[in-house]
């Protein structure tokens, strides 16, 4: 059983000045993590992220304590087959995570999209320093859509993988499910 580490992933951050009361993992991403691992996370009952902000912060988390599963689960359902399981997951192993700063977080774009700009700090060597580690930032704008579940009609947000591979017309039914076209709604953002 992996240790729980005392500050939460997700409120590392190495850029900020000082530290307000950081939150644990139990009491920040944990309890979203555990409600995937047990299958409730397509239930009403089940935790879920209430913002796109929320579910990328799980997602981050996700990746340092290395739970591939849950990086896979939380991205829109119609390019989850197409992920490469191995290449999250090593990924995630082999990077030494250093902290998480969200830079900003536009909740509401049209009906169903929200976008969460981050930098994921991580620790790279540098091999013209005495292969001395120093940090380096993974800058992104990321899009989520809210997406309803089929179980129960309660939406949930995912993650837009804009570097997946997906051989959609703009004029085909959207990936998201939404009922609308593919160039009016998630087409955008890929």
């Amino acid at each position: 059983m992996q240790p729980y580490p005392d500050i939460c992933p997700c409120q590392i951050n190495p850029t900020a000045e000082t530290a307000d009361a950081p939150l644990s993992y139990r009491d920040c991403c944990k309890p979203y993590h555990d409600a995937f691992y047990n299958d409730e996370i397509d239930k009403a009952d089940g935790t879920k992220a209430e913002t796109a902000e929320r579910l990328m912060r799980t997602r981050y988390s996700a990746f340092v304590l290395v739970k591939p599963e849950y990086i896979v689960k939380t991205t829109v359902p119609a390019q989850q087959g197409l992920l490469d399981f191995d290449a999250i997951e090593s990924w995630a192993k082999e990077t030494h995570w250093a902290g998480l700063e969200i830079v900003e977080h536009t909740p509401k774009l049209g009906k169903r999209h929200a976008q969460v700009e981050f930098k994921a700090y991580f620790n790279a060597k540098d091999n013209t320093v005495d292969l001395a580690e120093k940090i380096q930032a993974h800058h992104e704008l990321s899009t989520f859509v809210k997406v309803k579940s089929k179980a129960n009609q309660d939406a949930l947000w995912y993650f837009l993988d804009p570097t997946v591979a997906m051989t959609v017309s703009q004029k085909q039914p959207c990936i998201c499910g939404s009922g609308e076209k593919f160039k009016r709604c998630c087409g955008g953002y890929l």
